[in-house]
């Protein structure tokens, strides 16, 4: 492959990650303050590797688009990479919890209050009515997938984006 056709296929790559990294955490943040779905501990870890990663797919654009050096976009394009994969690996860990396949962290509980109000007579209130989430207890499926499930697919698709653009011969 010329180093025209892996600087594009860079670009092209970096785009689609940065788009669809934007797109997952932002259904994520609707179903969270749209939704009303409180998400647990490990819900909120998941979404680290796509804060992380949208920034470095667009700087990972920006090289291939302005013609840096090779290993500087690829560089950032491995960082894409390795985020991802780390993605699949919490997504993987928190949907076998759910499937009690294996324990959840002993630790596990609301993290967030989305929803809640931040008067003072609300906030008394919602601290008796908000019930936090377990990270073993799927918040519901859609096809047979728990939020975690659907993670798990996203981040691995995701990852091998990265991988293939990060592995793209010159």
């Amino acid at each position: 492959m010329s180093q025209t056709a892996t600087s594009r296929l860079q670009l092209v790559s970096a785009l689609f990650l940065a788009f669809a990294m934007a797109a997952v955490v932002g259904t994520a943040l609707g179903f969270e303050h749209l939704g009303g779905f409180i998400p647990c501990k490990l819900c909120l870890e998941e979404r680290v590797p796509y804060y992380a990663g949208v920034p470095a797919a667009l700087l990972a654009a920006a090289g291939a688009a302005l013609g840096w050096r090779g290993c500087m976009t690829r560089g950032m394009l491995a960082i894409v990479a390795l985020l991802m994969t780390y993605g699949v690996i919490l997504a993987t860990y928190h949907a076998g919890a759910e499937w009690h396949w294996w324990a959840g962290p002993n630790d596990c509980g609301a993290a967030a209050t989305s929803g809640i109000t931040t008067d003072a007579g609300g906030l008394l209130g919602a601290l008796d009515s908000v019930t936090p989430p377990s990270c073993d207890e799927a918040a519901g499926r859609f096809l047979g997938l728990s939020f975690a499930g659907w993670n798990v697919l996203a981040s691995l698709t995701l990852a091998a984006v990265a991988w293939k653009a990060v592995l793209a011969r010159d």
